[in-house]
């Protein structure tokens, strides 16, 4: 209910608070409780005013209450866990590391692990007896070069990347917290499919502008592509990639509509759509319907963007569809410069439950598929991998990248560290710390130069935390990681390499016949000019 009186709450603490002084005054009372209703009056207009938490902006004194149940012992914490009493997943590990590394406090904790490591599915990487002294600035050292030969603009992408979330789905003051972090942190901000906003442009941080099935930001007034509109907001000098969505983890295969009512002047003007009407993002392009069509539309894509590298976003179903991709790349000589591969575990945004449980490859098999498959055909080092779905801490990136992703994208690390509290009303407009809504009362909450500096400082305590990672393992760089320096038990009483579970294919066999297991078979039946089957 707290939501509905945002509006009042800080008046009306207030004017109770002055009545209860003015009472005191009148009523001759002990200058007690005076100083106390005094103080509780300092209290509310410092938290209305502060900047270091966003839900003190927006509930003066009422949020204490919040932080005061956050302190709570481990033993209530558990129970809250084991009882499911927030109804959702609770992973405090995570989250705590994110908030601790964005306000530069302490990420580390005495008395060892408190995982089952017995327990099946837990994983752990393989360090060496000859460790490597880390990065002294891995922010600087870990970076991958994107573009293929066909790319006149390569781009130097970081190792971590905000992934996708739209103008729209977050507001205006946590989109420019996020590029201006991108804009120090030299990393690049990925917009999402709602098109590129002035909050995206003027912070001057690095764009990846994604172009989805609705094509905002480029769409005629049908709802078709734009070529002219395209090329014209892709020569903008922060866009430095364009990305082309085929599907995401949260809802694969599933269009959307943003209802008439939640579009402002501000979103109709990114998106290129009217006031007053529904919004449509259909399930699927109606640009291309085959292999060979996507290949082709990115290649126009390139160069309309004047050369920039361009790839495409999917979230993996049958593998068959991904090796149809593949063969189209191999018969027409046409390639994408990367491919961002979005776990179906993945999503920050509302999604119908169906689809977010059920629906789309988890990220770790995606990967597997995608990097076999690209070296199946021999055109592995040719396409960078970004790998999207969950990957919060260093482990996680350091384990996407053994099993074939050259860098990773995050959309919830970033968001927790900007202030969200995973409040779970991203799609209701009532986001309580202003990041995702466009409640302008709500919004205000968020602000900007502190939480662009907590975005930036996730972004290189994480990348540092993987520099240790790599050194201890004996490497020198994220792109040595193999899937032989990651364990994983399997049951009770077995533990098995990802090298083992993840077999890693030979250059070229799929293209000579060499054993190539399910993807040979598939590959065998997939055609450049169908998603499906030949």
């Amino acid at each position: 209910m707290i939501h509905r009186l945002r509006g009042f709450v800080f008046p009306a603490l207030i004017l109770a608070l002055i009545a209860s002084l003015a009472a005191a005054w009148l009523a001759g009372w002990s200058y007690l409780p005076a100083l106390a209703a005094g103080a509780l009056l300092l209290v509310a207009i410092h938290d209305r005013y502060q900047s270091a938490h966003s839900i003190l902006r927006n509930y003066p004194l009422l949020g204490h209450l919040r932080f005061l149940l956050e302190d709570v012992g481990p033993e209530l914490r558990q129970y809250i866990v084991e009882h499911n009493l927030e109804g959702r997943p609770f992973n405090r590990d995570d989250r705590s590391l994110v908030y601790q590394r964005s306000k530069g406090l302490l990420d580390k904790k005495p008395f060892g692990t408190e995982l089952d490591v017995y327990a099946e599915g837990h994983r752990w990487l393989t360090h060496s007896l000859a460790p490597v002294a880390a990065s002294e600035d891995p922010v600087r050292d870990f970076r991958i070069d994107v573009g293929g030969s066909s790319c006149t603009q390569p781009y130097s992408s970081s190792i971590l990347n905000v992934s996708a979330m739209s103008f729209g789905s977050l507001s205006g003051a946590a989109i420019r917290a996020l590029n201006e972090a991108a804009r120090r942190g030299s990393f690049s901000h990925n917009t999402g499919e709602g098109g590129i906003s002035h909050h995206h442009e003027e912070p001057g941080g690095d764009l990846v502008w994604q172009v989805g099935t609705g094509y905002f930001g480029c769409r005629t007034k049908e709802g078709g592509f734009d070529a002219d509109l395209f090329a014209e907001a892709a020569s903008g000098p922060t866009v430095r990639m364009i990305e082309l969505k085929l599907s995401q983890g949260a809802k694969p295969g599933h269009g959307g509509i943003l209802p008439a009512a939640k579009i402002t002047p501000e979103i109709a003007e990114a998106r290129g759509v009217p006031m007053g009407e529904d919004c449509n993002s259909p399930p699927g392009h109606r640009v291309f319907d085959t292999p060979i069509g996507l290949l082709e539309f990115l290649t126009r894509l390139r160069e309309l963007a004047g050369g920039k590298p361009v790839g495409f976003k999917v979230a993996l179903g049958e593998p068959i569809e991904f090796l149809a991709i593949c063969r189209a790349m191999h018969e027409t000589g046409l390639r994408p410069d990367f491919i961002s591969v979005d776990g179906g575990e993945g999503g920050t945004g509302a999604a119908p439950i169906e689809f977010s449980d059920h629906m789309g490859m988890p990220l770790l098999e995606a990967l597997v598929v995608v990097n076999n498959a690209l070296r199946g055909i021999g055109v592995r080092d040719e396409i960078r991998v970004f790998g999207a779905g969950k990957l919060v801490t260093s482990i996680d990136m350091a384990i996407a990248m053994a099993l074939g992703a050259d860098a990773v994208n995050s959309a919830r690390g970033f968001m927790l560290s900007i202030g969200c509290i995973q409040s779970q009303l991203c799609h209701t407009n009532r986001c309580p710390v202003g990041v995702a809504t466009q409640d302008g009362r709500l919004e205000r909450a968020l602000h900007v130069p502190s939480k662009a500096e907590r975005a930036g400082n996730f972004h290189r305590k994480t990348v540092e935390a993987m520099a240790e990672v790599v050194g201890a393992v004996g490497l020198t760089h994220p792109r040595e990681l193999t899937p032989h320096h990651v364990y994983e038990r399997t049951s009770p009483w077995e533990i098995r390499p990802f090298s083992r579970l993840y077999p890693t294919l030979e250059t070229g066999s799929l293209l000579d016949g060499r054993k190539a297991g399910f993807l040979g078979e598939a590959f065998d039946h997939a055609s450049a000019k169908d998603f499906r089957t030949r």
